[in-house]
């Protein structure tokens, strides 16, 4: 069988010119999912000439039940709660399992963005982008998350996914963009010939580059 993508950056710009063809805002910020969105996500913002930033999702399990989410936390200060599990934990555990989170999820991104403030998203065209989406948990998260943050319009862009998850997802958010839905599905990293762990080191490197490019108003293709 013949693997679509040799990696993550031959993903990114498969995804990159998909995007393209869509009516996508004059000041698109790209919002990449770390770690493996974000070799992905560099390469959509450089396409279109956007800003690149780290979404950072952190799950709030429920406590005894820790795999099951009674909400999330993300990049800009922000919790959304699952009402219907969240009624059923005391107020004090939420906010101890919380607290607990928000110090991963600042250490992380100390770590990813080296002192950089997070890119104001309000009244942009956000682009959430990751390598692909298995079950969506993460994704999920991040977009109810990021509607906190009141950008003009929200996009889910993955090189690879099951066409149910794009279905879904698109009852969601204002675009999902998605070159590949093959059939069955299985799992990401099958649609990938060369598909490692994406480090630390290389996140804050790409974090660092994409910032030191000047960033252009992206005009869509008339």
């Amino acid at each position: 069988m013949s693997v679509p993508y040799r990696d993550r950056t031959e993903g990114g710009q498969v995804l990159a010119a998909a995007l393209l063809r869509h009516d996508i805002g004059p000041r698109p910020i790209v919002l990449a999912l770390p770690r493996g969105g974000v070799p992905v996500g560099y390469e959509v913002a450089k396409a279109l000439g956007a800003p690149l930033d780290v979404f950072v999702v952190r799950k709030l399990g429920t406590p005894g039940h820790e795999e099951l989410a009674m909400g999330a936390i993300a990049t800009g200060g922000v919790r959304v709660l699952n009402e219907e599990v969240s009624r059923f934990v005391h107020p004090s555990e939420i906010e101890e399992v919380t607290a607990r989170e928000e110090a991963e999820l600042a250490r992380r991104e100390r770590e990813y963005r080296e002192g950089r403030p997070p890119l104001p998203v309000e009244g942009r065209d956000a682009i959430l982008v990751d390598d692909g989406l298995a079950t969506g948990a993460s994704m999920r998260a991040a977009v109810l998350a990021l509607r906190e943050l009141r950008p003009a319009r929200i996009v889910v862009a993955v090189p690879v996914a099951s066409r149910e998850s794009c279905e879904e997802f698109a009852e969601m958010v204002d675009l999902v963009v998605c070159p590949l839905m093959p059939e069955p599905f299985y799992a990401v990293g099958l649609w990938y010939e060369r598909f490692p762990a994406t480090k630390d080191d290389e996140v804050r490197e790409l974090l660092a580059a994409a910032n030191r490019q000047p960033s252009t108003d992206h005009q869509p293709e008339g």
